[in-house]
């Protein structure tokens, strides 16, 4: 659970980094209002609510994480100020985003903050969570604000970008024609999902619990209680979703896609493994090794969702035509919120006034 605060910002809303020419605009435009009087804690304001500079250090912080208590990679003037920009621009984002939703009545309630905290302790004990929030410098009230403003970020988008977004049979027949040539599989694919956990203390997990193992000892206890909770019948995808800690599979259920029977030999474990599934069973738990070193790194849980002969495939092939939606859905989803938060930043005031004290320092 380390960094939780960080796992709801709008990166995932974006999916973007910010363009020089937005944090260039945060320093120029507030000029015209530098006069106006503002506490010193105030770094900025959205439509009159204020940011305070602990909520901002707090991130910075967090971004900064064990290289900053360490002493190693300090960064210079110049580099903390443009993090704390773009920190800083993405507390505007949420604000923004948590004022729509307020005026929408969509601000998650205090039964869907418990439901979702309920479910996050659920692989620990409560000494266990307890000693994981001491050790992420978190307290139980910081991980319910972030819940509540994660939920009403989800709650918004479902509303409003989610819910507009459709794709025709003619969309999936025209994207077809074009990219025919992915649907022809010159060996056998094996459709895997993952939950992973390792050992690593500084990677960032990115799954929707923030949670994290920092020991050998902790992975082994996380992945069992994992496995558990598989044999017991819970979903596979909400599992990984919540608890994985591969950034690149755990935000879509643990799938990995179509891994080719050749990548497969590369690890001859999880190749045995999942070669005697039948689609829809999972693994025991594997050594999960570095792909570097190829040594233990933690553990691993695989799940068969289909293995796919070589071949073309049919346009009217079920999971074709799933694979083909389900990509146009994510485009045009994320078109759609990228628009939608520029169309809020133009509706808000915004007051940036941290932006304003920079410019004023460093415009010689």
């Amino acid at each position: 659970m380390n960094d939780t605060s960080r796992s709801f910002t709008l990166r995932n809303f974006r999916q973007t980094s910010i363009p020089f020419a937005l944090i260039l605009a945060a320093v120029l435009l507030p000029v015209a209002g530098c006069e106006h009087g503002h506490s010193a804690d105030v770094v900025a304001t959205v439509n009159g609510h204020a940011i305070m500079k602990p909520e901002l250090d707090k991130r910075y912080q967090a971004q900064l994480g064990d290289a900053a208590q360490q002493q190693q990679g300090q960064p210079s003037q110049e580099q903390a100020d443009s993090l704390r920009l773009n920190l800083l621009r993405e507390l505007i984002d949420e604000e923004i985003v948590q004022q729509r939703a307020a005026k929408m009545n969509l601000t998650a309630t205090n039964e869907e903050v418990d439901a979702k905290l309920a479910e996050m302790k659920a692989p620990y004990t409560e000494e266990q969570f307890e000693q994981r929030l001491k050790a992420s410098n978190h307290t139980l009230d910081d991980v319910k604000h972030d819940l509540r403003r994660s939920l009403t970020i989800n709650k918004l988008l479902n509303k409003e970008i989610n819910s507009k977004v459709t794709v025709t049979d003619a969309d999936v027949t025209n994207y077809y024609n074009q990219h025919k040539f992915e649907f022809n599989l010159n060996e056998t694919q094996y459709h895997l999902a993952q939950i992973q956990v390792t050992d690593l203390p500084n990677a960032q997990p990115g799954n929707l619990q923030n949670s994290k193992a920092t020991s050998d000892l902790d992975a082994k206890k996380k992945i069992q209680a994992l496995k558990n909770r598989l044999d017991s019948g819970e979903d596979f995808g909400a599992i990984a979703m919540n608890f994985s800690e591969q950034p690149a599979t755990a935000p879509n259920g643990g799938d990995m896609g179509f891994v080719g029977e050749s990548q497969m030999h590369a690890d001859p474990a999880v190749f045995n493994a999942v070669t005697k599934l039948k689609a829809g069973q999972i693994t025991d738990i594997l050594p999960l090794l570095d792909q570097q070193t190829k040594k233990p790194a933690g553990y691993a849980i695989y799940k068969l969702l289909s293995r796919e002969p070589a071949g073309q495939r049919d346009v009217n092939d079920p999971r074709v035509q799933q694979a083909i939606r389900q990509q146009l859905r994510d485009g045009r989803s994320q078109l759609l919120k990228n628009a939608y938060l520029e169309m809020l930043h133009d509706q808000a005031k915004v007051e940036n006034f941290f932006a304003e004290q920079i410019f004023k320092n460093d415009a010689h």
